[in-house]
């Protein structure tokens, strides 16, 4: 297995500039989604997706604090009015229906809320759409296989820098050449994914070993590649960038070194680079 490890990392290595000469014509694009030091809040959303996942995570934080006040206040009223010296002769009552049917029927009511609210968002992901595009992703120990399965495109797509250790000068270089900077060091592959702006993009997800799991944040998509099973997710990115993600299921020591770069480009550079991939990257 080394022996294959070390082989496949050599191809890819040589395989590099042909990835950068498909995506010459995708010119320089803004990186949006990316992580940042420090950071606690979502990354931009650029999908409907991910909309709806910041609006349900808010209005899930405004319901969860409102009832861990409501509960904190009530636990310091009992503390402070019913302790011992406060109130010396405890009361004897062992039952209030009315207070029973209460704390049965709100929390029912409050899940329901929540449901009416999160069910429709779950079935808008799970709902796949007619794809504009069908892209085949194969997860690996430890890369990520890509296939355009309706244009005869296929490639693998390796961290930048994976195998030769922490940054140096020369994966400084090999990051500079593919258009980024020691700032995306774990985050950059040497081959993206490209997709159209606006383009319903269907992801088919499998696995070849273990499981793993393919997301992008600021899509608000994650979906786990299962050997022997194909899974779907689907997303239509509203803005050109370059998004990152990472393998999101523990899937062996080099887990942490398996990102996920997309490209999200104009309908003209797409069309440019995909004719370029075929010649570079046939299937």
């Amino acid at each position: 297995m080394t022996v294959i490890r070390k082989a496949a990392i050599s191809l890819a290595a040589t395989l590099v500039a042909g990835a950068a000469t498909a995506q010459d014509a995708l010119g320089d694009l803004e990186i949006v989604g990316a992580p940042v030091p420090g950071g606690t809040g979502f990354q931009p959303s650029a999908t409907e997706l991910a909309r709806d996942v910041v609006w349900l995570d808010t209005m899930l934080l405004v319901i969860i604090t409102a009832i861990t006040l409501f509960v904190l206040g009530l636990m310091a009223y009992v503390i402070l009015r019913y302790n011992e010296r406060a109130n010396k002769t405890p009361a004897t009552f062992t039952h209030n229906s009315p207070l029973e049917i209460a704390w049965t029927v709100v929390p029912i009511v409050i899940l329901v809320f929540i449901g009416a609210f999160s069910l429709p968002v779950l079935f808008k992901q799970q709902e796949i759409p007619e794809a504009d595009l069908t892209i085949k992703v194969t997860g690996y120990q430890w890369y990520w296989g890509y296939e355009y399965v309706d244009d005869d495109v296929r490639f693998d797509s390796f961290m930048i820098g994976y195998g030769e250790g922490n940054l140096n000068d020369g994966i400084v270089e090999q990051l500079e050449e593919a258009g980024y900077t020691a700032n995306e060091f774990r985050l950059a592959t040497d081959t993206a994914v490209v997709v159209p702006v606006g383009a319903t993009v269907v992801m088919q997800v499998t696995g070849a070993d273990v499981i793993h799991s393919w997301t992008i944040p600021a899509f608000g998509v994650k979906q786990d590649g299962v050997p022997g099973r194909l899974a779907e997710l689907w997303f239509a990115a509203e803005r050109e960038g370059i998004y990152f993600g990472q393998c999101s299921e523990l899937c062996g020591k080099d887990h942490a070194y398996m990102p996920i770069t997309v490209k999200v480009v104009s309908q003209e550079a797409y069309d440019s680079w995909l004719e370029q991939a075929k010649v570079d990257f046939p299937a």
